[in-house]
């Protein structure tokens, strides 16, 4: 991923680390640890101190971004197993938990749900239930079910429960998929030693201390369940409670349904107290649907940071209505700046994506709009998103390194001759085996990244693909043992019997929307795709041999004065959103205040050779506007390192977007037809010049 100067407290080394994995495990010191503009308390995180001071900096922070960033700092599964039951709930609701504390947090959310039940009884333990619910992701929460039936308590304590039943059919995870296992003896004197609690609680003033600790922990509560707690007790002490209603009725028009976004929302005093008017609470829920909130509070930078700078601008840590109203009008510009960036349900579906999976949050609270952006281009797929966004920065993850005119790849002819194009083809020959064989480590090109970018290409090629229907595919499942007539010794079916299997997951799953290819189209597609790896690795040597000539003698970069070549750049535009551009080439050290010269180039394997003249112009008009709708007019450029020498900008108008295809056998056989497609590319796309090499 991209580096970046986080707005949200979070160093970009951090950043990075946490996307990618490097730190998930450990921690990051780099600099004093802060959140929400606060540093953290002398010799914190001190596990002896109790939940509420370890708990007590997670509260200051202003975005799940900070949140994150916080945990990489400290020891998580020690703290975790250091925070009370309640504690640990509460730190859970503030975002996604490290994934080496994912499971602890699991069993502190199912031993507080028995405690709970325990404790309050099951009206009152109703709204903490819901509480734990709404503020976990799909997956937590059936691990915590799975935790719960293990144990043989969930018919005790969540399937008594109206609402929370409801709640749990509404999100799929209906109590029916988790059967309890078998009795055993132990159950006896566990079933025993509760009637004693039970009756111990009969005690005014065992019954007192746990009315005063239930009522302390409403108030840590966001307003919709304070609101629904106090109901419960007015219900009771009425007696005409039906069970589940009040809860129930509260919910159905407060609560977002959707983790995190509560804290956030409300303005802290850093110690948990929240205050926030239940009439501004509405009205937050009125004008932001959970997927805009959601959305907004994981992915936008800016409407956080616009959070942050209210609070430490001297506004009331317990917030008036300026203050609530600011921040709204702050959530909501940010909103609509993301509905923009993901077109059509792509904001619904990030909400969906981030609801049902920690490791989706966690993501996106790393990387913001960028990795909504590649999460929503890689269809809720963590892995190949990662992998994209790999490509759109230097350095990590075996990304591609960038390289100028003091640089180069040794002497190198300035076109293809005869040598080269004979590596090519040794080259396209040597890479037609399995994904092994496309790797290359020292080009960037990491098995993630090469897997992202072969997915990118099947999600748009034109081949002929499967039925749809779930139940057809099951019945022409592909079997590796049993490869289809000329398919056998074949590298890459097993290759396709996986992404088969994957596709139809996604499809099960509603993540897809495209039926896999057929295995012969499949088989065409790679194909051509490791010849084009190898074409574009070839065109990058080119250019960067073509830097270090003289201007006069160069024949791809003569525009510029001192050109630096940057691979696979993330860029982004609102019509083809984002993309990465396989060269980026931008002057150096241009006038001061002047945009520098900014070029794209695109290249294509393709084979052109056969195609008669109506039938080439049509494809290379069709390839020059797709290179001129991704990469040319004005771009928003996505890689840090290379901000610098944009004149404060990142979005740059683009001089000239070049198409470059391979030439030699798969250049068209008739000159004529060539030349006038060309000159008729050229007519129509006129701000693209195509090129063959």
């Amino acid at each position: 991923m991209r580096r970046r100067r986080s707005a949200r407290g979070l160093g970009s080394d951090t950043r990075e680390a946490a996307v990618h994995g490097v730190a998930s495990g450990g921690t990051v010191p780099l600099g004093p640890a802060t959140c929400g503009g606060q540093a953290v308390p002398p010799g914190w995180p001190d596990f002896s101190s109790g939940g509420e001071a370890l708990l007590a900096p997670f509260l200051t922070c202003t975005s799940p971004a900070e949140y994150v960033a916080l945990q990489q700092r400290v020891d998580m599964p020690r703290l975790v197993e250091a925070l009370d039951e309640w504690s640990a709930v509460r730190l859970g609701a503030l975002g996604p938990v490290r994934e080496d504390a994912a499971a602890l947090l699991q069993r502190k959310r199912a031993a507080f749900l028995v405690s709970a039940t325990e404790r309050y009884g099951l009206f009152h333990a109703e709204v903490f239930a819901l509480f734990v619910l709404h503020s976990a992701h799909d997956d937590e929460v059936d691990a915590v079910l799975r935790l719960l039936a293990g144990d043989k308590l969930l018919g005790q304590t969540l399937a008594l429960m109206p609402a929370v039943r409801e709640e749990l059919r509404a999100r799929g995870l209906s109590l029916s998929r988790y059967p309890e296992r078998a009795e055993r003896g132990g159950d006896v004197l566990r079933g025993l030693g509760r009637a004693a609690r039970d009756a111990l609680a009969t005690s005014p003033l065992v019954d007192g201390g746990r009315y005063l600790e239930m009522t302390g922990r409403w108030a840590q509560l966001p307003p919709p369940y304070q609101h629904a707690a106090r109901e419960v007790e007015r219900a009771l002490a009425l007696r005409h409670f039906s069970a589940g209603s009040v809860a129930l009725g509260t919910f159905d028009s407060l609560t977002f349904g959707v983790p995190l976004g509560f804290y956030y929302l409300v303005i802290g005093t850093g110690q948990g107290a929240y205050s926030f008017g239940q009439g501004h609470y509405e009205q937050a829920a009125r004008e932001l649907a959970p997927a805009l909130l959601l959305g907004t509070l994981y992915a936008g930078g800016k409407g956080v940071r616009a959070l942050s700078q209210a609070r430490g601008a001297g506004l009331p840590a317990r917030g008036g209505l300026p203050t609530v109203e600011q921040r709204l009008r702050s959530l909501q510009a940010v909103a609509q700046e993301l509905e923009a960036k993901l077109p059509g349900e792509g904001l619904r579906e990030l909400a969906r994506w981030i609801r049902e999976r920690r490791e989706v949050g966690h993501f996106v609270a790393v990387g913001g709009v960028d990795a909504a952006l590649a999460l929503h281009q890689a269809r809720g797929n963590v892995a190949r998103a990662q992998a994209m966004m790999s490509r759109a920065r230097p350095g990590a993850t075996g990304a591609p390194a960038e390289s100028g005119a003091h640089q180069g790849a040794g002497k190198v002819a300035s076109v293809v001759d005869d040598g080269a194009r004979a590596r090519l083809e040794a080259g396209a020959a040597e890479r037609a085996g399995g994904m092994a064989s496309l790797v290359d480590e020292g080009a960037g090109l990491t098995r993630e990244v090469v897997e992202a970018r072969l997915a990118l290409m099947e999600w748009e090629a034109p081949g002929p693909r499967l039925p749809r229907d779930v139940a057809v595919l099951e019945k022409q499942r592909p079997s590796l043992d049993a490869p289809p007539p000329g398919a056998e010794g074949n590298p890459r079916w097993g290759e396709y019997v996986a992404y088969y299997e994957e596709r139809l997951r996604e499809l099960e799953q509603g993540k897809a929307t495209k039926a896999p290819m057929r295995w012969d189209a499949y088989e065409q597609m790679r194909g051509w795709f490791a010849r084009g790896l190898t074409f574009e690795r070839l065109m990058v040597e080119l250019l960067e041999a073509d830097a270090l000539l003289p201007r006069a003698q160069r024949h791809f970069l003569g525009a510029f004065v001192k050109p630096r070549i940057s691979r696979s750049v993330g860029v982004w535009k609102p019509e083809s959103g984002l993309r990465y551009a396989d060269v980026l080439v931008i002057e150096e050290g241009g006038p001061a205040g002047v945009p520098p010269r900014v070029e794209t180039f695109s290249f294509k394997s393709r084979d052109l050779s056969g195609l008669k003249y109506e039938a080439l112009k049509a494809q290379m008009i069709e390839d020059a506007g797709e290179a001129l709708q991704k990469y040319g007019g004005t771009l928003d450029i996505r890689r840090d390192s290379v901000h610098s020498m944009l004149s404060g900008s990142r979005e740059v108008p683009i001089q000239r977007v070049r198409l470059v295809y391979e030439g030699g056998k798969l250049k068209p056989s008739m000159a004529d037809d060539l030349r006038k497609a060309m000159d008729e590319t050229k007519r129509k796309v006129p701000a693209v010049e195509v090129l063959f090499q």
